[in-house]
């Protein structure tokens, strides 16, 4: 499945949720469990995405040309938008990273649901997914 489809199966996702608010927020922090397990190693300052209001751990290995997220937050409902982040970004190329545009999130209309400071928490992450994605496309192209 491309970024674009998966994408397009997250909008489906929240259209059926319709405008219930209180069930999309329920719906997002839902989605935090079916993040992987996250070490309690790892939950360490390095690891902490800056920008958040909540404490999100993200750490990320390249294996054979793919990238791998793992991730964990304090809260449930930072959960659930990094788990939809992992959903679009884990196991892809660092370039389909890098050139990847989210139109879903304004497509879910995940702003008027999560608020100015969340927004910005999410962009953080977005934006640190991104730099792993740049780092190891610079690694793997050394």
């Amino acid at each position: 499945m491309s970024i674009t489809d998966i994408q397009e199966e997250i909008v489906s996702e929240f259209e059926i949720l319709g405008d219930d608010r209180e069930s999309t927020i329920f719906y997002i922090m839902e989605l935090g469990g079916n993040l992987d397990e996250f070490p309690e190693s790892e939950k360490k300052e390095e690891n902490i995405i800056k920008g958040c209001q909540s404490k999100v751990w993200l750490t990320a290995d390249e294996k054979e040309g793919k990238i791998h997220f793992q991730a964990d937050s304090n809260t449930d409902i930072t959960k659930g938008l990094i788990s939809l982040l992992i959903r679009i970004f884990n196991k892809r190329s660092p370039e389909e990273i890098i050139n990847a545009e989210l139109n879903f999130l304004d497509r879910i209309g995940m702003g008027s649901i999560i608020g100015s400071q969340r927004s910005n928490g999410l962009a953080s992450m977005i934006k640190q997914m991104k730099m792993y994605a740049i780092a190891f496309q610079t690694k793997l192209n050394a």
